[in-house]
């Protein structure tokens, strides 16, 4: 019997691959940690919110539990190259119905930091163009010309979105260092001490709040494995753009927050809980650096913007390829680009902006502030999972990855990880600046329960309705691979089904 021939697929079973190299791959990590947004507004209210001048060296903590955190994470992705990142090791890890838990909890968490930025930016570019162009408009027409941008740039070659995210990272990083530099230079009447960078500054009855604060100034870190499908030489290029933008940041966070310690000596807990605590970094360094920094602010933030828009939208691409979710999503445009899926965060991004201003929201203070801690925080819930995931993983097909790598750095990240997503948990209401019990600390951090709880069951009714389509949950480009077309409209058994691997 003869076999009509099929039409091309749309389905994408790669995106555009050997397009970044480490450097560009660092350029995405380090915009979507926007280092410049982190030390203007993050350590002030790190000191704000605390009441600590330790703050450097719970910096310095939180990296060293990264540090650990990424070798088995790295060492995993190694092994499974997947856009869909820790939603894939989880899949392989703890079973299919938790990776489409881990899934659902890290497009919620990553939407809430992308659609959150849009309260930044908005009232900045229009308070910004009022006192330098004079031009007056709301905060919802500028957001919505930076959702603009950051929806045509997401359709582009991911390489030019990397090297455009590459200098405006490279811009912020030297205005810190500058202004850091300036402060560290004119210490107050106390002189130059280094007691905020030592861990013994750290007391364990104040543990919990400065470290919960600190930990979110990294996320953003362990989006290097989502690049793995378009990276040159992804074992390689990962990891060496991983490391090397953790200890960059982790140098620029201590040093900076240090240098305000240093500069405004005992007033500066008091400075930041005061009306100009916003403004305390680049008032270290009036003049050129500041008015610098100023403009950099924004760039920051639409560069943050920009990177956890490509994340999210990989991520719902390499579901869609798998056909978890309806094919279409799996597509690419010419670029090589994820589709389908920019345009889906695209339009939810939109909709976020139409929600705050139809509520008549604070676009700072919930939209910016409380989008942006709770996606963090999700974030940190999501790779726990996954440091569990490569516990487990490795455990069953250790391989030849020493003890250190696939079991002991893997097992003591997996404590610590947890430890830090229970005290961010438990002092949600520092995290928000809000009344302890009030109802933002208790629906804010359900969101991820209520992901977990959606994606978890979608997987159980995949195992039930659509067998193949459960049995391809996590297995990445493999899945296409597995469903060859017998005719029209019909696809034979993937090999998953056939041997009934559905774990």
């Amino acid at each position: 019997m003869s076999i009509p021939p099929t039409a091309p697929s749309k389905m994408s079973a790669a995106l555009a691959k050997d397009r970044l190299g480490a450097p560009a791959v660092g350029f995405f990590i380090l915009a979507g940690v926007a280092p410049l947004t982190v030390t203007e507004g993050v350590v002030p209210s790190a000191f704000a919110a605390t009441g600590l001048t330790s703050v450097p060296a719970a910096f310095l903590v939180v990296a060293a539990v990264l540090a650990v955190f990424v070798i088995g994470y790295l060492a995993m992705a190694r092994r499974i190259p997947n856009a869909g990142a820790a939603y894939a090791l989880i899949s392989k890890g703890l079973g299919k119905p938790a990776g489409m838990a881990g899934w659902l909890v890290a497009v919620v968490a990553y939407n809430l930091l992308q659609v959150g930025l849009y309260g930044m930016i908005g009232p900045q570019l229009a308070s910004f163009a009022a006192d330098n162009f004079g031009l007056h408009a709301s905060w919802g027409v500028w957001a919505f010309g930076a959702w603009a941008v950051v929806a045509v740039l997401g359709l582009l070659r991911v390489d030019l979105s990397g090297w455009v995210l590459g200098v405006l990272s490279v811009l912020e990083l030297v205005v810190i260092v500058a202004v850091t530099i300036r402060g560290l230079a004119h210490p107050a009447d106390g002189g130059v001490s280094f007691a905020a960078l030592s861990p013994a500054s750290l007391h364990f009855s104040s543990l919990g709040p400065v470290l919960a604060v600190a930990v979110l100034g990294f996320v953003g870190i362990e989006q290097g494995p989502v690049f793995s499908e378009e990276a040159r030489n992804p074992k390689r290029t990962i990891p060496m753009a991983t490391y090397i933008s953790l200890g960059v940041i982790a140098v620029v966070y201590a040093a900076a927050s240090w240098a305000l310690v240093v500069h405004y000596g005992s007033q500066v807990v008091p400075t930041a809980q005061g009306p100009d605590g916003t403004g305390m970094l680049f008032a270290m360094a009036p003049g050129l650096e500041a008015s610098t920094g100023r403009s950099l602010f924004l760039t920051s933030l639409l560069a943050a913007a920009l990177a956890f828009h490509t994340a999210v939208g990989r991520y719902m691409w390499a579901v869609g390829r798998e056909r978890v979710l309806p094919a279409a999503m799996g597509t690419t445009g010419s670029t090589g680009a994820p589709q389908a899926a920019s345009i889906v965060q695209s339009l939810l991004g939109a909709v976020a902006i139409l929600l705050a201003l139809g509520m008549h929201w604070d676009p700072i203070g919930q939209l910016f502030f409380w989008g942006g801690t709770t996606g963090g925080v999700g974030i940190l819930l999501l790779l726990t999972a996954a440091s569990a995931a490569v516990v487990r993983y490795f455990w069953t097909s250790p391989g030849d990855e020493p003890v250190w790598r696939r079991l002991v750095a893997p097992a003591a990240a997996t404590v610590l990880m947890a430890v830090m997503a229970w005290l961010c948990i438990t002092h949600f209401d520092v995290l928000l600046n809000v009344a302890p019990g009030s109802l933002p600390t208790k629906v804010l951090p359900g969101l991820f329960g209520a992901a977990a709880i959606i994606g978890a069951s979608w997987a159980l009714v995949l195992r039930h309705r659509k067998p193949a389509a459960y049995a391809a949950i996590g297995l990445g480009s493999v899945a296409l691979s597995q469903r060859p077309t017998t005719a029209v409209g019909t696809e034979a058994p993937s090999s998953a089904t056939r041997t009934g691997n559905a774990s």
